[in-house]
């Protein structure tokens, strides 16, 4: 493993001249969108950027909109009856330009991870996940609302990233980790990391919070069928009104539906992000819904995380990056809930 010493202006020149030959990706300031019609909701393009600074945290927007975009072509077909292959399906061409997606933090590269446990099969996913390198950044400060450590993970986690940075008092030290990644920094003029950037790079890991295995372990020790009734999950039924935005943002929830959309003869099938939460997703055309009442989608949710993802995959399927605990309406916190199952009787 090859391990690099930058400056702020060599980081910055090192993005500018990965931009010159693919499509960089970065999270954009504040809440702005990128003018990019390709780009991501809350990130933006690297080309002409300024300077590469990031804020404590994840990025608004996570790095599943790269690998799972919204809405995905699946097939085209053409209902004009002049038309020799009239309503025959075609896939699309998969794209296969080089995307590097830089800045992302330890959180969203594990949630890609576990994201290919379920889609390992899943050619778009597959494609997609194949063009990409992502260069992240470890956490030098976590935000009130991180808990990785919690779930499993770290603020200085590597695993899942081509190419992990972490800022020190006047740099920033690149561990390159991937084959991809030894591409990125092929034939560059980059200074070695010295001695002491080595030991303050393991200083920081060893200083750092550390995965709360025992806690875990407990978790998945508990039989939560037992708790399937239990009251707590009334309250939060009564809570949430069911927005969907924690499934939206939230880097490991992968839930599609899939429609076709016609234009003057011209067709596509697409599929575009679903949630669990809204009354329509379990809908069956007989008109039973076997989650119709706000508290069984609440319950869903949870339990699909904590129980239903870990007793098929093995880790749950939360990386704690506390973005659907700053962005709930009504203040539902999983950290919460995970508390409470752990001491409910």
């Amino acid at each position: 493993m090859k391990v690099f010493r930058l400056s702020q202006t060599e980081l910055d020149n090192l993005v500018q001249q990965w931009s010159k030959t693919s499509r960089v990706y970065r999270p954009a300031a504040g809440r702005q969108q990128s003018a990019h019609a390709d780009c991501a909701p809350g990130w933006e393009r690297a080309t002409g950027s300024g300077p590469l600074t990031l804020a404590p945290g994840p990025a608004k927007s996570s790095v599943k909109t790269f690998l799972f975009p919204q809405p995905e072509t699946m097939q085209t077909y053409s209902l004009k009856s002049s038309d020799p292959d009239r309503a025959l399906l075609k896939e699309p061409a998969k794209a296969t330009e080089k995307q590097i997606v830089v800045g992302l933090r330890p959180c969203d590269a594990r949630s890609v991870q576990l994201n290919n446990l379920p889609y390992r099969e899943d050619p778009f996913y597959q494609a997609n996940l194949g063009r990409t390198v992502m260069v992240g950044f470890t956490c030098k400060d976590m935000c009130s609302t991180c808990f990785c450590d919690q779930m499993g993970g770290s603020p200085m986690a590597t695993e899942g990233l081509d190419i992990a940075i972490t800022e020190l008092d006047d740099s920033f030290v690149a561990e390159v980790l991937t084959p991809a990644g030894e591409e990125l920094t092929a034939g560059l003029d980059l200074a070695p990391a010295a001695e002491s950037d080595l030991t303050a790079l393991t200083a920081r890991r060893k200083d750092c919070p550390q995965p709360d295995g025992a806690r875990l372990d407990t978790l998945k020790g508990r039989d939560l069928n037992t708790l399937y009734k239990a009251p707590l999950w009334q309250a939060l039924g009564e809570s949430c009104i069911n927005c969907g935005a924690c499934t939206f943002i939230c880097p490991t929830c992968y839930c599609f539906d899939v429609q076709d959309e016609v234009v003057r003869g011209q067709g596509r099938r697409i599929r575009y992000w679903d949630s669990c939460m809204f009354p329509l997703y379990s809908l069956h055309t007989t008109g039973h819904n076997p989650r119709g009442q706000k508290m069984q989608r609440t319950r869903n949710r949870f339990m699909h995380k904590l129980k239903y993802f870990p007793e098929r995959y093995g880790p749950f399927s939360c990386v704690g990056c506390g973005r659907c605990v700053q962005d709930c309406p009504v203040n539902i916190d999983i950290r919460e809930v995970i508390s409470d199952l752990l001491t409910v009787e």
